[in-house]
């Protein structure tokens, strides 16, 4: 409450006392201010306190600021951009020699800011004249709509750009960033794969693996740690090269709907080559088929080598055969029964046209001629337990551990039951399906010596272990069999003089949707190594719907069309790998001519 400045009972005083009471109001008046000047004085003072401790506190924790940007490294600044933060380096990778298969190049992106468009309708057609695949008139609609933003091309060639700059609209813009190069076009491009954008920012975008080698080892290449390092593939390109020109051509000449080749070293499982037909260009990666009655493997981008799950036929008749003398029930020249048909249950076994070997051939016989009948007896003294244990060791059972994405889905079509019928069919290759890759492995298998090693397409260095699945002496006599086949039985076209070839050959029909199998639509195979005398180098060229057309009967057994395309790939290759040809010295008695 305030004090009264003329409170009556002083003002009664002071008149019994003779004073003048206006005297006390002046007093009291002068108490008063005085009180509220101390109190104003007070609250300045505390305002003039709270400001000095503000600019201390401000200018100390300037000063701290810089004496701690004073004490560390110098380093680049960071851009505050959007996209700043995305990772978009990504390691090169090359050939087993250094050379570049995929690399990184500068490129820049479009996009628009409408709000700040002098012309959009002018732009939008002039943007759809230097890139035909954009509508005029939707992209108009775009300009105008509102947004504020527009990606308009995520990559532009140097030509494009300089197009668009000549537009002159300020709403146009520029953002630099990496893409993805293959410089060898479509070579190796089912290994390879092939990338697009992932993460996506004005100045930068991420680069992700799609497909092929690229997705499998995604994380490997854009590992910010390991980006200076190129990934080392096994390819090598100019056998790379090779098999993709031999193979066009005898898929071109054969009529053939698609082909695959696969080059391997037998003693390290490094895949040398790769080759699926056709085959597209990862620089413009095409997109996946929409039909819904198209078979898989009528898109470029299907893998034949890997993802193609195919009945082999009767390159299986080894395994069979090397099995059986494993287990020492046969030898290559014990013989058994041949005699055609066989009957069992209601079931007829029948040779290749019908054809009837006669009542008994060598086991070794059996493999040189192709005899289903023969090798079905074999597979009988083996049984069914043990026929499918040793498929099962060959990789038969299980998609290849060969680091392409699409490998893990290329799972062998395995037969749910095996009774005494199944054993039957599988000895002569029917009823199971594998890859091309899977038989390359286990053909691997026999030609180093019986050790069961893993396909890779990556560079390895020092030797290589794997499971041992047959003798050495299996293997030998296993080796000199298949030689036996391309001297005189159903690969002779496959003889390349000086690199002793051998292998065996599979005709197999392609099984129909609905059940049962084409007449007239196969799937030939010829499986490969070489030189015979000690076995380096596997070869397994597969060829789909193959017709020889050059005679005057249509041929389209796998003697005629996929053996004469491996004989012109190892003809082509084997120089290049540093094989020397060896050559069969002249007889001492024959006529050679000499000149002075």
């Amino acid at each position: 409450m305030r004090v009264p400045l003329r409170p009556l009972a002083r003002i009664l005083q002071a008149r019994t006392e003779g004073q003048h009471p206006d005297r006390i109001e002046k007093e009291n008046l002068r108490l008063r201010n005085e009180a509220l000047h101390d109190k104003a004085r007070g609250r300045a003072q505390f305002r003039l306190l709270v400001l000095c401790v503000t600019f201390v506190a401000a200018f100390g924790t300037i000063g701290l600021r810089m004496g701690l940007l004073a004490a560390t490294e110098p380093a680049e600044p960071r851009s505050s951009a959007a996209g700043a933060e995305i990772a978009a380096t990504r390691a090169d990778i090359n050939d087993r020699n250094g050379r570049i298969l995929a690399t990184n190049m500068t490129t820049y992106s479009l996009y628009a800011q409408p709000k700040v468009m002098v012309d959009p309708k002018g732009t939008a057609e002039k943007l759809a004249a230097i890139f035909p695949e954009l509508d005029a008139k939707a992209l108009e609609r775009r300009f105008t709509d509102g947004r504020s933003f527009i990606w308009v091309r995520k990559v532009l060639s140097p030509e494009q750009m300089q197009l668009v700059y000549e537009i002159g609209d300020p709403g146009l813009l520029f953002g630099p960033r990496e893409m993805r190069l293959y410089p060898n076009g479509t070579l190796a491009a089912h290994v390879l794969g092939g990338t697009t954008f992932g993460a996506e920012g004005v100045q930068s975008a991420e680069v992700i693996g799609v497909a092929g080698i690229e997705k499998a080892l995604d994380a490997r290449l854009r590992d910010p740690a390991e980006a200076s390092t190129p990934l080392t593939l096994s390819l090598d390109l100019s056998l790379q090269a090779t098999v993709e020109e031999v193979l066009g051509a005898g898929m071109t000449m054969l009529n053939a709907k698609g082909a695959a080749a696969i080059l391997m070293d037998a003693r390290t499982g490094e895949i040398l080559a790769m080759a699926s037909l056709p085959s597209f260009d990862p620089n413009d990666r095409p997109a996946p088929l929409t039909d819904k009655n198209a078979e898989p493997g009528d898109s470029p981008l299907f893998n034949r080598a890997v993802q193609g799950v195919y009945e082999l036929g009767s390159t299986f008749k080894i395994f069979a055969a090397a099995q059986a003398i494993e287990l020492g029930l046969v030898t290559p020249d014990s013989m058994v029964d041949t005699n055609s048909p066989m009957v069992w249950g209601k079931f007829k076994i029948k040779e290749f046209d019908d054809h009837n070997y006669g009542p008994q051939l060598s086991v070794s016989d059996v493999i040189t001629l192709s005899s289903n009948v023969g090798i079905a007896r074999v597979a009988l003294m083996i049984g069914p337990l043990r026929q499918q244990a040793f498929l099962k060791s060959l990789g038969f059972f299980e998609p290849t551990a060969v680091e392409l994405i699409e490998a893990p889905g290329a799972r062998p079509l395995v037969p749910k039951k095996w009774p005494e019928l199944t054993t039957i069919t599988t000895s002569y290759g029917h009823g199971i399906a594998a890859s091309p890759m899977h038989l390359a492995v286990a053909y691997a298998a026999i030609a180093n010596g019986g050790v069961m090693i893993t396909p890779t397409l990556l560079k390895r260095e020092g030797a290589t272990t794997g499971v041992r699945v047959m003798s050495e002496t299996t293997s030998t006599e296993a080796i000199k069999m298949l030689r036996r086949v391309v001297v005189e039985g159903t690969a002779t076209l496959g003889d390349v003089p000086g690199y002793e070839v051998a292998g065996k050959t599979g005709t197999a029909d392609k099984p129909k949707a609905s059940g049962g199998y084409y007449d007239d639509k196969v799937v030939n195979t010829f499986a490969a190594m070489f030189p015979a005398s000690s076995p380096q180098y596997v070869l397994v060229v597969t060829l789909d719907e193959p017709l020889d057309t050059t005679m005057s009967e249509d041929r389209r057994t796998a003697g005629w069309t996929a053996v004469p395309v491996a004989a012109e790939i190892i003809r082509r290759v084997a120089p290049l790998m540093g094989l020397r040809p060896k050559l069969e010295p002249p007889a001492t008695d024959a006529i050679t001519a000499a000149s002075n």
